[in-house]
């Protein structure tokens, strides 16, 4: 109840924030720019990230240990119903990466390899992240020296990023060991759990020798930041913005960071909206074009969200359906 407390009081500050963003500029400004991308731009949107979605999942199929080629297919759908779980339901994080193991457990991969996969590739999606965020903030820090509007918002991008990295050390420096007392409070209270939980530790364990995948993993989780980055520099192009690709990658690896500091908030809602328009300016943004991508990224995240998980839960339902039938039947 504290947990779902909690979550509730973040959205409705991240509402706010998102509704004080939105009142500063005014409507008008924003929808005027939403517009300008039109039908066929907000449709290569959605496909350009459908595109990234396959990134993810050859990153994840990379670093599960024994899994074959043929299904590569269901890691790619793992990873779409996790972050539609992520975007679209009042989750944070840890509700998208139950749904992601739950579909991968939908398709026959056995339940520690699950989790291992997931463990390991969110340590080399991290650790791509700090790499792609360090870029953001050298390029702030060099290039946007000697404005002043940079020096005002560089004490919350340094946070921001300080805190991406940490969560990431700490993810990394913790997860074996956190396993280990998971596994010893769960043997009391559920026997077999202890098992199970060192299977998965063996499991991880396996991953992490073969550095040759765990090194593969990195680099494709890496192009996928850029890749994904990217696809907010073509956005804006739709919307006839002349600005460079560089810029978009700087202003996207920031927003990143901000998002990942902001984990507990469902979708970072209001710090997605709030930091771009704190940092687009920054780059020759107008701030309703920014705040404007900013929204079409989230109607990107409902149009590809919903039906994902519209088809998983009638794939859950199907499966409890024969499950129930086949009981009945026996």
């Amino acid at each position: 109840m504290t947990m779902r407390l909690a979550l509730l009081l973040a959205t409705i500050v991240g509402l706010g924030i998102a509704a004080w963003v939105l009142g500063s500029l005014g409507l008008g400004p924003v929808i005027d720019a939403m517009e300008r991308i039109g039908p066929w731009g907000f449709a290569t949107l959605c496909l350009w990230s459908i595109g990234v979605l396959a990134i993810l999942g050859v990153a994840l199929h990379v670093v599960a240990p024994g899994e074959p080629a043929r299904r590569i297919g269901r890691f790619i759908w793992s990873r779409a119903t996790r972050e539609a779980a992520t975007d679209v339901l009042p989750f944070s994080q840890f509700g998208g990466l139950l749904v992601g193991a739950r579909t991968l457990e939908q398709g026959g991969v056995p339940r520690p390899v699950v989790h291992a996969a997931l463990i390991a590739d969110l340590t080399t999606e991290m650790a791509s992240q700090v790499l792609f965020t360090m870029f953001g903030v050298a390029m702030l820090a060099t290039t946007l020296v000697n404005q002043n509007a940079a020096a005002a918002v560089r004490p919350t991008i340094l946070v921001g990023a300080a805190l991406c990295v940490a969560i990431m050390i700490a993810f990394a420096l913790f997860q074996r060991p956190a396993l280990a007392v998971a596994g010893r409070i769960g043997e009391h209270l559920l026997p077999g759990v202890g098992a199970a939980a060192a299977e998965v530790r063996a499991r991880l364990d396996l991953v992490y020798r073969h550095r040759l995948r765990v090194i593969a993993g990195f680099l494709i989780n890496l192009v996928a930041w850029a890749v994904s980055a990217t696809g907010a520099w073509i956005a804006l192009r739709f919307m006839g913005l002349d600005i460079s690709l560089w810029a978009v990658l700087v202003i996207e690896s920031l927003i990143f960071a901000l998002r990942s500091a902001a984990f507990m908030l469902p979708g970072a809602i209001g710090v997605q909206e709030a930091a771009y328009l704190l940092l687009a300016p920054l780059f020759g943004l107008d701030p309703a074009s920014a705040v404007a991508l900013s929204l079409l990224k989230r109607g990107r995240d409902l149009a590809l969200g919903v039906p994902s998980l519209a088809i998983w839960q009638i794939s859950e339902g199907t499966r409890l359906w024969r499950r129930r039938t086949g009981q009945q039947g026996a």
